[in-house]
């Protein structure tokens, strides 16, 4: 398989800016966080091009359908490998995703958030292949999240020395 960022330019992918906060919001941790050959991923929100926090706000099952939240699941893969790539520069250094953790904002009642989440986990393995996309991964739904956030997903990977 192609290298990542060419398997993004082959989907016609442009992926955003890292992200910018808002100049009052102190958030005291990193989106990426390398500690020897692990990436860890703190749970991201979407974003825009620019960088900027776009959400997706509310809940799932009221204010979002499973078909747009699912979406917004892949967006925020965007937002990860945006983010992901201003910190290790290469994303072929990573060699595999070893888990992925989804907190969907749901409405009482809603039970979909595996479908939700299964955005971000198909666009993670059609970037990266089955071998090094490939993870484990948890669905939850919550009662809420911050900022409203409908949703945030983290992750955990395997990386490689500079190549």
């Amino acid at each position: 398989m192609s290298s990542p960022e060419a398997r993004l330019t082959e989907l016609g992918i442009i992926l955003p800016a890292p992200i910018s906060l808002p100049p009052k919001l102190h958030l005291p941790f990193t989106f990426v966080n390398v500690r020897g050959d692990r990436a860890f991923i703190s749970g991201h929100p979407k974003q825009t091009m620019e960088g900027a926090i776009d959400g997706p706000y509310g809940q799932v099952g009221t204010d979002l359908n499973t078909e747009e939240a699912q979406l917004a699941a892949r967006g925020i893969g965007l937002s990860v490998l945006a983010n992901l790539k201003a910190e290790i520069g290469d994303l072929s250094r990573v060699a595999g995703w070893n888990r992925v953790f989804g907190m969907v904002n749901s409405a009482p009642g809603y039970d979909e958030q595996h479908i939700v989440i299964n955005g971000f986990s198909d666009f993670i393995i059609d970037v990266f292949g089955p071998d090094v996309g490939r993870h484990s991964r948890s669905a939850i739904g919550v009662a809420g999240l911050p900022m409203n956030f409908a949703m945030e997903i983290e992750a955990e990977l395997q990386l490689v020395d500079n190549i």
